[in-house]
Formats: structure tokens, sequence, C-alpha cells
């Protein structure tokens, strides 16, 4: 099949899917489910209709700027201020679950899988750590779970894939060092740039940028439409001329979001709506992408059922994930259900298929097929008991939230934040 007739199958799939969409918001079929099958099924996994090479040029294009719109989007939603002083919840699973997620992924990987060695089990760890609230999109939509708890998954999916960014580049650095014997400084040299400049460009772009764009429309001279297409322009911006300045584009585009989201409220609040759409399209074509080209990949390095993978990628959604949450909400007075709850809640999607696909492609380690490999069988599990789990658990939980007369840290009023593709409550 050519690309016109991908092009077409893209097309009715959106629209099929969107045409029952209302109708299995209850059920336990989500997008990613949906088009990940599709995907599977026009790629060489299934009838074979689609040749997509993992390691083409416009494959990794469509996924670093999916990315980029993620990281940058996210981080716009996110007001610093509130977040301080009103969402402690999300501030104790960035600043302290997500670290131990990391440690405890390294810890199991390294028992696992010891030839990989400790820094490609550090990237392995790293790059399975971050959540994707997008896949179980109703739990953060559901207006019977408290607003509180709803945040905290929404705000922690929001942030941690941007702050996990120097720990993977850091990982990867140091696996090539390693291997190359470099002494050290070298590396030390470009890892300092990158983690450096990175920030510097993603500040100076968004303080310009926003600046500009502020002035622009408080004179009349710039339509709304374009106050949006501006602000996208200028992630694009961050992450490109980070990139020139050989500091990380990614980490430029996240800090981008952040001073926008600060110092720029009234023009992001804007943006959201806007970028909805197209970081949806985006995302919908990354996971017709995953069932078309890296699923196949996976499995064919694989050679059939590996437990070794399969108990990893069921730990990395359990036990490594549950135990560091928990651990990081001691303290808070909620009660052992909401641990589980939050703990369970963290499904892998977006970050980890694009992160482990770059690990793929521009590490050169001779671990990154297996480590891509355990990355993507993982996402898999995710999409699947994950979104199975959504609807009845949410539902579940809520109950007994609202029953139980003990549970009055969950019931605490909190200020609600834009959700990533899609903010209506159920």
């Amino acid at each position: 099949m050519n690309e016109i007739g991908i092009v077409l199958i893209i097309a009715l799939s959106i629209l099929g899917f969107g045409a029952v969409s209302g109708r299995l918001i209850k059920s336990p079929i989500t997008a990613p489910m949906v088009f990940t099958s599709i995907g599977f099924l026009i790629g060489p996994g299934g009838f074979g209709l689609a040749e997509i090479n993992v390691g083409a040029e416009s494959t990794m294009l469509l996924a670093e700027l999916t990315l980029v719109l993620i990281l940058f989007t996210d981080a716009s939603r996110i007001n610093i201020a509130t977040l301080h002083s009103e969402h402690t919840i999300p501030v104790r699973l960035l600043g302290l679950g997500l670290p131990l997620t990391i440690v405890a992924g390294f810890v199991v990987a390294l028992v696992l899988f010891p030839e990989f060695g400790v820094w490609h089990v550090a990237v392995l760890a790293a790059i399975l750590a971050p959540t994707d609230a997008a896949l179980g999109q109703v739990v953060v939509s559901f207006e019977s779970v408290p607003v509180r708890i709803r945040q905290a998954l929404n705000v922690e999916s929001g942030l941690n894939d941007g702050i996990v960014v120097p720990a993977i580049m850091i990982f990867l650095w140091s696996a090539g060092a390693n291997l190359e014997g470099d002494s050290g400084g070298f590396w030390a040299r470009f890892v300092g740039m990158q983690l450096v400049l990175g920030p510097l460009v993603g500040f100076i772009v968004a303080w310009l940028g926003g600046t500009m764009v502020g002035t622009c429309r408080d004179r009349g001279w710039m339509s709304e439409e374009f106050q949006r297409l501006a602000l996208i322009a200028l992630a694009l911006a961050a992450w490109t001329i980070a990139h020139y300045v050989s500091g990380n584009g990614f980490i430029a585009a996240f800090t981008a979001g952040l001073v926008l989201g600060a110092q720029h409220r009234s023009l992001v609040d804007k943006l959201h709506r806007f970028a909805e759409a197209e970081g949806q399209f985006l995302s919908l074509l990354v996971f017709m992408l995953f069932g078309a080209a890296m699923i196949p990949e996976a499995l064919e390095h694989l050679h059939g059922f590996n437990p070794e993978v399969i108990g990893y990628a069921l730990l990395s959604l359990t036990f490594i994930r549950i135990l560091p949450v928990s651990l990081s909400l001691i303290g808070a007075g909620l009660r052992f259900r909401t641990h589980l709850f939050l703990g369970w809640f963290g499904p892998r999607g977006i970050a980890t298929i694009i992160f482990a696909l770059l690990v793929l492609e521009e590490s050169g380690l001779p671990h990154a097929q297996p480590l891509f490999s355990i990355a993507i069988i993982t996402v898999v599990l995710s999409i699947l008991l994950h979104g199975l789990t959504a609807w009845p658990l949410s539902n579940r939980y809520a109950q007994l939230v609202q029953s139980d007369e003990m549970c009055k840290e969950e019931m605490v009023k909190t200020p609600e934040m834009p959700t990533r593709f899609g903010s209506s409550r159920r």
C-alpha cells in the first residue's frame, strides 16, 4: 500500500473512532488501544499493508515533534505557585516518588538483566519512569474521584516526562563514555552544555517570545488565532535553537512551557484548547506507528515469549511503581487504598515510546535493541491493563472514598488544572 492509502486509513480510523468516542467513555476500549491495534493490523505483524521503518527520518521527526508539543503544553498548564501551595501530593510524587521509581526499576533490572551493565540498566529504569495520564483519561476526568487525587495524577503526568529527560541523557552519555573508555572530561563538558544550554535557551525564547506576543496582543496587532500559533512556534523555536547551540531541545521546550505558564498565564490559557486537537492527532499517529512498526520490531528481537521481559514489564507497572508512590505519600494522611490507586494508575505511554525510540536510533549502544524491546512490551501491557481497569477501578474507588469518613485528606478542595487532551468530566 502506498502513502496515499495509509493516509486514507488514518483518516477513516479517526472518523470511525470519533463517531463512537462518546459511547466508549465508560467502556474498557480506549483510543490508544484502538489505534495501536489498527497500526499493528496494517503493519508487518498483521496484513502487511504498510512498511514503516522505525529508523526513518520521518518517523523520528514525528516522534520528536510530538514529544516537544507534549512537554511544552504540559509544562505551560502548570501554575507553579498553585502547585507549591495547594498540590502537595504531586510534589511528593515528583520529588520523592519519581526518583525512587527510577531506583527501584534500576535494582530490579540489574537483577533480571545483569548482562546489560549499570548504565544501560539505568537508562531502562529512567525511560520507564514517566507516566501518561492520557492512557487512562477517564481517571483524571472522572468527577466522582476526588479532585485532589485526579489532579495529583494529572500534574504528575504533565511534569515527570520533562523532569526525567536530564536523567535519561546523563545515563545515555555515561553509558557511551563507559563503552568508549573516555576519561569523563569530554562527557562531563558535553552533559554540562546540554543541561545548562537547554534550559537557558528555553528561558530566553519564552521570555522574549512571550513578551513580544503579549505586547502585540495588548496593542491589538495580533489576532487571537495567531497568538496561539505563535506560542506553538515558540516551542519549536526553543527546540531547534537548543539543537544548534548543542543544548537539549526537549529540556528547552519543557523550560519554555514552564516560563510561559508562570509569566504569561493569560496567553497560555488560550493555547491549551487550540493545542489539544493537534496534540491528540499527533499522539494517535504515534500510537499507530507504535503498533505498525515498533511492536513488530520488539517481537522480532524477543523471538517469542520471554519470561524475564514480561516479568520486568509487569513489575514496572506494579511493584516498581506502587512501592515508591506509597513511600512518597507516608505522612500525607491518605488512606492505603489511595496509595494503591495512585500507584496503579501510572500508565506508560507516549513519553516512554519516544524515549525508547531515541535510545534505539541515537545512542549507538550495544544493548539498545533489548532496552527498546523491553520498553515497548511494557507500554503494550500498560495500554491493555490500564485501559481495561480505568473505568471500573475509578468507579469503585470513588464509591469507597465517598462512603469512608476517614478519607478527609482525599476530599480536601484543590484547584483544578487543565488535563492533557481533554478536560471534560464524567
